[in-house]
């Protein structure tokens, strides 16, 4: 089960591979997570130092009342990943027009995961062919729908 989304990956990359990954939160972040609550529109994986960090994602506090005066909600924060991984990520998106965009949060068990591709960004071109697409898919249940 999903918790928080990016939509516009799907639409704005290629989508090549999948992985998924631990995240290091704080209790505040975990509980907000949960709620449903932030955003991982515009957020991406990269490596440092042979870690792996997920940037530019907001999780707001669960209670702003409760979190710490200095809490920054846009925060880098760790992923759990292996070396083996980090070193295959590290390869690929090095390589011309690879990135790496954060697809989703979700629970397996009682943990939350970060989902994430690396992906080939698409063209304007391929988008507009994908909106004619599901504009044409659309009419055609129509019709059926009709007849």
């Amino acid at each position: 089960m999903s918790l928080v989304n990016n939509k516009k990956a799907g639409f704005n990359y290629e989508l090549l591979e999948k992985f998924e990954a631990g995240v290091e939160l704080l209790g505040f972040e975990v509980k907000s997570v949960k709620a449903g609550h932030g955003s991982l529109e515009g957020s991406y994986v990269i490596v440092r130092g042979g870690e792996a960090f997920l940037v530019e994602a907001e999780i707001p506090a669960f209670q702003k009342a409760n979190a710490p005066e200095n809490f920054d909600p846009r925060r880098p924060r760790k992923l759990l990943l292996t070396k083996k991984e980090i070193k295959e990520i590290t390869e690929k998106t090095e390589a011309q027009g690879i990135s790496a965009p954060a697809l989703s949060f979700f629970e397996k068990g009682k943990k939350v995961k970060l989902s994430f591709a690396l992906a080939k960004g698409k063209k304007k071109f391929d988008k507009r062919e994908n909106i004619k697409k599901r504009e044409t898919d659309r009419e055609v249940r129509r019709e059926f729908k009709r007849g």
